[in-house]
This record gives C-alpha cells, structure tokens and sequence, in this order.
C-alpha cells in the first residue's frame, strides 16, 4: 500500500471525527489534531504518507505548515481543506506544493476518492524513482527461425494472462528480453514493471529489496522503504537469477507467490498485493531442487509455464539478422562508419559456435566497429574469432587475425592478461561498484565474482 498513515487537522470536531472514521474503515491509520502545534509534534514524532490540512486554524494559517513541509526532502502529500475556499486560494495552495484542494462542505466520498487518487500518485512517484536508477531495455526480440518463431508463439500465449513464468536458459541468450515481451503482451503493459537482479543483492539486503523495511527495522533504516513487490503492485515483477536466491528467502518467496501477502522486515502489518511474477535462471532448477539447493514447492510455484531461451547455436538463420542490426546500434553509439560484413566475416559469423550466445555476439560486433577501417566492409580477422583451419582434420583451434587486427593489436598481449586489465578499468571507471561494473562488461554479476576471485582481485575491490 503506497499510503498507510494519515494525518487530519482541523479544528472542527465533526469533520475531524467523520474523516478519521471513514479514513479507519478503508485501514489507514489515521492521527487526528485540532491545531498547528499538536500537528506539528505529530509531525515530529511520526512519518505520515498524507496530511489533510484545513487553510484556517486557531493558532494560525495552515498554509505556513504547507510551505514548510514542501521544503523538506521527505515530504508527506497534502491535501488542503478550507471553508471560505476561492480560486485564487486553491492556486496558491497548489503553487505551494499542496497535492490537491477540498471545498467545504464535501462528502465524505470525495475524500476517499482523494485519497486514492493520492495512493496512486504514490506509488506513480516510487516506481519512477526506482526506474531513474535502472538502466531501462528497449531492445527488441529478434529472431525468425523456427525455434524463435514457436518461442514468439508461446508469448503470444501466456502474454495477456496472469500465469507465472519460468524463463531458462544459458547466459546471454536473451531471456530478460523473452520476459520483456511477455510483459509488452500482458494486460498490465500499462502498469509498473519492477526488475530484481537476485544475484547481484546480498543475501543480508535481498529481503529488504523484495520486501521492504520500516524505519529502524536495522541499522541504516533512517525511513520506510518499499520493496519490490510493493512497487509493482498493479503490475508485473521480474526476478532476474531467482536461482541465486536463499532458502530462507525463498520460503518468504513462496508465500507471497500463494498468499499474495507479506510482512516488510521489521514491520507487523500484512501488505496485500497483485502481482505477476516472470523469473529466469540460468542453472537447471530442477536438479537444484535434487540437490537440495532450491525448494520444491517454490519451483513448482513458479514453473507454472516454462519456456527456455534457445542458445544461438540452434538459431543460425538468425545469426546475420542480429549482427545486422547490433552493427547498425553500434555504429551509431560509436559514430563510425562501415559498408556491413564482407562475405567471409559472415562465413566466420555463421560458423562459429557462440558459447557466450547473443551476448557475445554482441560484444564481438562491438569490437569489430572499433577496429574497423572507416567506409570499409568488415572482414574476419576485426572479427576476433577462434576456429579450426580448413582442411586439417583434428587441426588444434587457431586464431586468424588478419592484416587490420595485427595493424591495431601491435604486439599482443595473453588473453587472461587484457581480460584482467579490462576488468580493472571498468572497475575504476565505476569507482569500484560491482554491479556498474559488471554492466559495463555486459556480463552477470556472478560472472564479475567468478572473474575476481580467478584472478585474486577480490582484495582489491573489497
């Protein structure tokens, strides 16, 4: 709920009394004060989500209240409330900062239409201020071969339903995009939709992300904090890597998948909410659920439709159809020209086994764009790619790299050495957040850790 507790002040009894009454029956908790220095101690002592503020009071003018409160960084809504109301007062209270203006006399209806309208402004502000934060794809899902073509099947499907989604599948081969169109399909495509990077949240942090946390819940809980589920109430919430979440939060998990309820940490209130849930993994949860890793009755609760993101090598008719337009995006962020593939790069595109699926073909774009002659077509050596010589049966893997990669690599150095130089600039440039960092590689979180510790360098991002 994005409005709990609401403050009222006014000096009249009987308005006071009917607003609290009808403001406790939909179960908010509500404080009432019949003048500024009560409500301002109110104020003080509590963090209310709404104030209704009459203009008049005995001890002054609630328009003063007003501008203070809008000044502060926290700020609770307010709705106003004046008996001798004029245009000219509505329009300053606004400029003011006010949320909205009541008239009186008014029906006790028109403040619980109010203060719905206030509850979803709320949570409108909450899921924006979460949104600035994340990187937002718009990323289409392309593909025309026959696995995509039944995969877009499928979406068209269970799209407009509510039905939960397990999404597996290798790393890189799109299954964030797959959830992103289930969603575009889905009757909440107006309605928020939350992401959570399960494996890039601490276990200690996972609960407060899902869940929330109330204010002082532990240390660093300075104010309430909605969690994910919360945001997307209305709506559709992704969990990206569920495999990489603890038994004992996948216990919290289940019930909130059966009950559609949950509690924030520290917090005794039950929280109701309607949400769609999508989820991908990149490990077989069936076998963690075998091994013991992974509960049950929580698998079966999200394995309601699986559907598995294919690798790219069953996809190879659509191999040229993503380079094309990852070579277009990437020209454009680069501001670099080139006429497309020449037929051998497409040859050594087609070919090539593509263990890191989409993902490094994407990044194998990239770098074929930077070493690229201007105006020129691409060939196999900016391609970087490892495959076996023609004609040499159990021939070791070699690299051909071409007279335009040799010209830009000058001497070259052993791939672990440019892999670990590589991963210390990208930290550096995100001052040591890992999961900036691991953005900026365009690889998983988990992949980043793995790479640290292979390399000892944990020590020196700790």
């Amino acid at each position: 709920m994005a409005i709990e507790k609401i403050l009222v002040v006014d000096d009249e009894l009987m308005i006071r009394k009917s607003i609290e009454e009808v403001l406790r029956s939909n179960r908010y908790s509500v404080c009432a004060t019949a003048n500024l220095a009560d409500a301002e101690r109110q104020l003080a002592r509590n963090t209310f989500d709404l104030v209704l503020l009459d203009v008049k009071l005995p001890d002054g003018e609630g328009t003063d209240l007003l501008d203070r409160l809008s000044h502060q960084a926290v700020k609770p809504l307010i709705i106003m409330m004046s008996g001798h109301g004029t245009i000219e007062s509505a329009v300053a209270c606004m400029r003011l900062g006010a949320f909205d203006y009541l008239l009186k006399p008014f029906s006790l209806n028109q403040v619980e239409v109010l203060v719905r309208k206030a509850e979803s402004y709320r949570q409108v502000l909450k899921v924006n201020e979460y949104l600035s934060h994340e990187i937002v794809g718009t990323k289409d899902l392309l593909g025309g071969s026959p696995v995509m073509a039944q995969i877009k099947q499928i979406i068209r499907k269970v799209g407009p339903t509510d039905a939960t989604v397990l999404i597996s599948g290798e790393n890189g081969t799109g299954k964030e995009l797959i959830a992103n169109e289930i969603f575009k399909a889905s009757s909440r495509s107006n309605a928020p939709y939350i992401k959570v990077n399960c494996a890039a949240v601490s276990e200690t942090l996972i609960e407060s992300e899902f869940f929330g946390h109330e204010k002082g819940s532990f240390t660093g809980a300075t104010e309430r904090r909605e969690g994910r589920f919360e945001l997307a109430n209305g709506g559709t919430l992704l969990l990206d890597e569920i495999s990489e979440v603890s038994p004992r939060v996948q216990a919290k998990l289940l019930r909130v998948l059966q009950e559609r309820e949950f509690e924030r940490v520290g917090g005794s209130k039950t929280i109701k909410v309607d949400v769609r849930v999508l989820a991908t993994t990149n490990r077989d949860l069936k076998k963690a659920v075998e091994n013991g890793e992974f509960r049950q009755d929580l698998y079966y609760r999200l394995n309601v439709v699986p559907l598995t993101a294919p690798p790219l090598r069953v996809r190879q008719g659509d191999i040229m159809l993503l380079a094309e337009a990852m070579l277009q995006t990437a020209c454009r962020s680069y501001g670099v020209k080139v006429r497309g593939f020449s037929k051998a790069a497409m040859d050594a595109l087609t070919r090539h086994d593509w263990p890191g699926n989409v993902r490094e073909l994407q990044n194998t774009i990239e770098r074929a764009v930077i070493l690229a002659e201007e105006n020129k077509y691409i060939e196999p050596g900016c391609l970087g790619l490892i495959h076996l010589v023609e004609g040499e049966t159990g021939a070791e893997p070699v690299v051909m790299p071409g007279p335009q990669m040799e010209q830009s690599l000058g001497s070259v150095k052993p791939l672990d050495e440019v892999e670990r130089e590589h991963i210390l600039r990208a930290l550096e440039i995100t001052s040591g957040n890992r999961t900036q960092a691991a953005q900026l590689l365009k690889i998983s979180i988990r992949t980043l850790r793995n790479k640290l510790n292979e390399y000892k360098l944990e020590c020196m991002v700790a």
